[in-house]
């Protein structure tokens, strides 16, 4: 800021970029996304809203948090379809579970920041293996601006970062799919040392660093 006299002078940024919010399951990414969106609509910005068809957890054509939060939205199967509803005067493109889309998602993105308008994504950037996610790693280090936020370990309480997945009350085996649409009854929070994965491939062995017994 700087000051001239008594008039303050603010530097005004050229509108357009783009902001991720990431984290694991039950973190609240599209609690914060509908907030955002809420927040832009009480200043009249002009809004369009997308989720990728596969989500219909809770609603067909409305993004809805954990905690019950909601907001109409246009459902779309491909990336591509996106820039079908875009219209020239839209100022704020929010786009919910971005890590269940194409690899075309990241151009689009930054085609539609490079036009100027502000592109909010939300999205899981690991999978229940704690592996990155589809196109979230692309799409956060696109971003300008990254927020990753944590929830709470159902097993101990720690700042949790994982998404565990259960299958009968059990961990998910390494090898099984990726996408499998769920919620309470099939995936919940832990943090790193609670976080299991059932047949996990050892990346990398500290052996030769261990002392020698």
């Amino acid at each position: 800021m700087k000051k001239k006299g008594d008039v303050f002078l603010y530097h005004q940024y050229k509108e357009g970029w783009i902001e991720a919010i990431s984290g694991c399951m039950f973190a609240g990414k599209t609690e914060e996304l509908i907030r955002r969106i809420h927040v832009l609509s009480f200043a009249k910005k002009r809004i369009k809203v997308f989720k990728p068809q596969v989500d219909n957890r809770y609603s067909e054509t409305e993004i809805v948090s954990h905690a019950g939060m909601h907001i109409p939205c246009l459902v779309v199967k491909e990336a591509k379809e996106i820039l079908e509803y875009v219209d020239e005067d839209d100022e704020v493109i929010a786009i919910d579970e971005a890590q269940f889309f194409d690899e075309e998602i990241v151009d689009i993105c930054e085609y539609l920041a490079d036009l100027g308008k502000r592109v909010m994504i939300a999205g899981l950037d690991t999978d229940f293996r704690g592996e990155p996610f589809g196109v979230m790693p692309q799409l956060l280090t696109k971003a300008e601006f990254v927020s990753k936020l944590t929830a709470v370990c159902a097993r101990c309480g720690a700042p949790a970062t994982r998404t565990q997945r259960l299958v009968n009350g059990k961990p998910a085996a390494f090898d099984d799919p990726v996408i499998m649409i769920g919620a309470k009854d099939s995936y919940e929070p832990r943090c790193r040392h609670c976080h299991e994965v059932m047949d996990r491939p050892r990346h990398y062995s500290l052996k030769k660093h261990e002392k020698e017994e």
